[in-house]
């Protein structure tokens, strides 16, 4: 349902409106509820959100742009599997792109005045944990619904290719000749970091790829906003959530609380490998990826108009060059280049 505009233009076509509206009204009435007003409080070039308002309780209508779609499929199939913590749509619809959900209460971070305390954190991390060991079994399902394929034996291809892709575009969100030199040079490095995650026994499950407290709601607690889900490596999760959490409470990336909270995290595999194991595996899965959010970026902006990318497509090529960075969160070893 894309009436041929780009987002986020769409959001605001009235035809557009008018077909979600209906959409969201035959779900409704499948529950015995009635829309009485509407409101558009959450708009972004690649989804938007509405309030709807009924004779009972509210109810929030997600539209995701042409890139993220599936979101609505994977949290639909999230619920058929009864997977813990997962939100249960009224409704959704994978080709449309739409989801309706009731209204769930404040995320974790609003409920804790912006900053959530780190016992919340490790509980939350051990509840997430546990939801991406329950879907191990699934990943051939979710890869149906179209995520991405980034195992990390499918790493190294993927990063060279957007290398490859960063180096041929032109304007201002292109790799510079430099920048794409540096990435290629660290690519056997890469390679060896990604064989040894391939190699740990953890399996390759769900990953959220977007994870922190504004995207967990409070009640439950319940993990929403998958639309940057991947099926990869478990432990690439801690790429965002160590970030935002250092970013929020103004710790640094090498940090006591954030190594606490991985070790949280990852009690959920000391039946597969041992402590310090699991940490370096941490590590590896925080260099190398920059790639699935650098991916993410690109998935997002799909369908998008040209001020969007102007605005926003230096996430792309930006998060590759986060490969290189010394300041990743729990300062993990550089990929050191060839010369």
């Amino acid at each position: 349902m894309t009436t041929g505009r780009t987002t986020p233009g769409r959001w605001t076509d009235p035809e557009w409106v008018d077909t979600a509206l209906a959409w969201a009204d035959s779900a409704l009435d499948g529950v015995g509820e009635r829309r009485t007003s509407w409101t558009a409080p959450h708009s972004r070039a690649w989804s938007a959100v509405l309030r709807i308002e009924t004779t009972d309780d509210p109810f929030w209508l997600k539209a995701n742009g042409d890139g993220t779609r599936h979101e609505a499929g994977l949290l639909a199939t999230l619920a058929g599997l009864d997977v813990a913590a997962t939100p249960r749509p009224v409704a959704a619809d994978a080709t449309l792109g739409l989801t309706l959900m009731p209204d769930g209460g404040p995320t974790v971070r609003e409920a804790h005045g912006g900053a959530t305390p780190h016992a919340v954190l490790e509980d939350l991390l051990v509840r997430y944990a546990a939801l991406q060991r329950a879907t191990t079994r699934h990943v051939e399902t979710l890869l149906a619904l179209g995520l991405d394929d980034v195992r990390p034996a499918h790493m190294p291809e993927l990063f060279a290719g957007l290398v490859a892709e960063g180096a041929r575009a032109e304007g201002e969100h292109a790799l510079t000749a430099e920048d794409a030199a540096r990435l290629r040079a660290v690519l056997p490095a890469y390679s060896e970091a990604c064989a040894e995650l391939e190699a740990s026994g953890i399996a390759p499950t769900l990953q959220h790829d977007d994870l922190h407290d504004n995207n967990v709601l409070a009640r439950g607690p319940v993990f929403i906003d998958w639309g940057d889900a991947v099926v990869g490596h478990p432990f690439g999760t801690m790429l965002v959530t160590l970030n935002t959490t250092a970013y929020h409470h103004g710790r640094g990336p090498d940090d006591p609380v954030l190594h606490r909270l991985v070790d949280a995290y990852t009690e959920a595999w000391t039946d597969v490998a041992d402590r310090r194991t699991l940490r370096r595996l941490v590590e590896l899965a925080i260099r190398v990826g920059p790639l699935t959010r650098a991916m993410g970026w690109r998935r997002a902006l799909l369908g998008c108009d040209a001020p969007s990318w102007t605005e926003w497509g230096d996430g792309v090529h930006g998060w590759l060059l986060e490969t290189l960075s010394p300041d990743l969160p729990l300062r993990p070893p550089l990929l050191v280049g060839s010369s």
